[in-house]
């Protein structure tokens, strides 16, 4: 089970269709919007870790906006730009601005879900690497109130050994009242 959400957002209705099958057959979580206006609705509303994001749409907000407004609604959202109008500088803007990757049209779905398992895998790895994170916050936290508690029991022992060397090195009064004195002492 693929574990990614992905959204996929064009104005071209077959291609929808074909993607949101495609990845529905690899068992992603699939949503769709047909437009820029649907997609920043969708981002704002749920959690989403890929967008597939035609880069020409009618309107104001094409591709690079959804990937604008993506990267600044969650830095985590993956976001890769797809097009029959490649050009070097589109791609380029598109890295610049956050873009996970670029592919053309005719999507070659090899190519797609070989760069959506890299981006399930860098995920993973995240997830991963937080969860340990936390789990070493945990583990701190722990050790130093281990090592506070330690640190208390320690100044205790220290503070019964002062009195049990100061009751024993008296000159005053027989050795057994001395030593009576200090047992009273440990077993505080």
């Amino acid at each position: 089970m693929n574990n990614l959400i992905i959204l996929v957002v064009d104005d071209d209705p077959v291609i929808r269709r074909l993607l949101e099958q495609r990845l529905a057959k690899e068992n992603y979580t699939v949503l769709l919007a047909e437009d820029g206006y649907k997609a920043e609705k969708i981002i704002e509303s749920q959690q989403i870790d890929v967008i597939l994001t035609d880069l020409m749409m009618p309107g104001e907000i094409g591709g690079i906006e959804v990937l604008e407004i993506a990267k600044n609604h969650n830095q985590k959202t993956e976001v890769i730009l797809i097009t029959a109008h490649s050009s070097v500088d589109t791609a380029v803007e598109a890295m610049k601005k956050g873009a996970a990757d670029y592919l053309e049209k005719p999507i070659n779905f090899t190519e797609l879900f070989l760069r959506l398992q890299k981006i399930s895998n860098m995920l993973s790895l995240l997830r991963s690497a937080e969860d340990l994170r936390q789990a070493m916050d945990v583990t701190e936290t722990n050790a130093g109130e281990t090592i506070q508690n330690l640190e208390i029991a320690a100044g205790d022992l220290q503070n019964r050994l002062d009195s049990i060397e100061s009751i024993l090195s008296e000159e005053q009064g027989d050795a057994y009242s001395r030593i009576a004195a200090a047992l009273e002492v440990i077993y505080k």
